[in-house]
């Protein structure tokens, strides 16, 4: 089966920076020959909205529904992530396990100002865990984060078992990345590779058998500070072509291969 297409496998198009222009921007994205999308929740109050976005644009957009490691309070001050923020979001989501793509936006992040102590971290491999669980339940992949924390979030999907995974944006060392692809998981690549050289470095040793596209929309633009937006995929696809010495084409095939491996939903959204 053999798509000549892109697939965002990492983005947040039910962010409000998209409020007003969404038709557009799923427009465009369609023209830059996106095929599919993956949209991520990361809050309990973010499902019903991601599901609403699949619902009006059901030929290109799939949702993705998890909990993210970092909530916000309700003055929008960002903390970390608590089993009861996993509490309140788990029958919406396994009420719409059939129609979801992946349990995600999952992981862990580690930046200080969110895990200040021992107990935050510990709270995040709880809600991770338990995520990781709900995945095999449903036979589902995991979109997973891991933002200052490339090394704890491999060990911890080791752990707990969790087999189809997807690190999106990996922060870490090529050589901690190694480790995912020993155990068959799966990178995405945003469009902010053309200004990051950790990135760059992770490019050259990540095989092409384990590398997908993503944008992370809205943010990981190719211009810091600028909205991202999906058709900014092809930005991602040129440079891993340049790097690994392979047209844009191949890359494309590759990665839409390896999405479709990683993903079986895609399959039916694509049929």
């Amino acid at each position: 089966m053999e798509f000549n297409g892109f697939i965002d496998c990492h983005n947040h198009l039910a962010d409000p920076m998209f409020t007003d222009d969404i038709h557009n921007v799923v427009d465009n994205a369609r023209q830059a020959g996106v095929v599919a999308a993956l949209v991520c929740a990361e809050t309990p109050s973010d499902i019903p909205k991601v599901l609403r976005l699949c619902e009006t644009f059901p030929d290109i957009l799939l949702p993705c529904l998890g909990i993210h490691p970092v909530q916000k309070n309700a003055d929008d001050i960002e903390r970390c992530v608590t089993l009861q923020d996993f509490e309140m979001a788990v029958s919406e989501i396994e009420k719409h396990a059939h129609k979801i793509c992946a349990i995600g936006e999952v992981g862990l992040d580690f930046q200080p100002r969110i895990t200040p102590g021992a107990e935050h971290k510990e709270a995040q491999r709880a809600v991770l865990k338990a995520q990781v669980e709900l995945a095999a339940k449903y036979d589902l992949p995991l979109n997973v984060h891991s933002r200052s924390a490339g090394r704890p979030t491999i060990a911890a999907l080791k752990e707990f078992g969790a087999k189809n995974v997807l690190l999106h944006a990996f922060d870490g060392r090529p050589s901690i990345a190694m480790e995912g692809v020993k155990e068959g998981y799966f990178f995405s690549i945003p469009p902010s590779i053309v200004r990051s050289e950790q990135k760059g470095k992770l490019i050259k040793q990540l095989p092409m058998e384990h590398i997908l596209l993503e944008t992370d929309s809205p943010a990981l633009s190719p211009v810091k500070g600028e909205r991202n937006v999906p058709s900014n995929v092809q930005i991602s696809c040129d440079y891993i072509a340049k790097e690994k010495g392979l047209t844009v084409q191949e890359v494309k095939r590759i990665t839409t291969e390896n999405a479709l491996k990683l993903f079986p939903k895609l399959k039916e959204l694509l049929k």
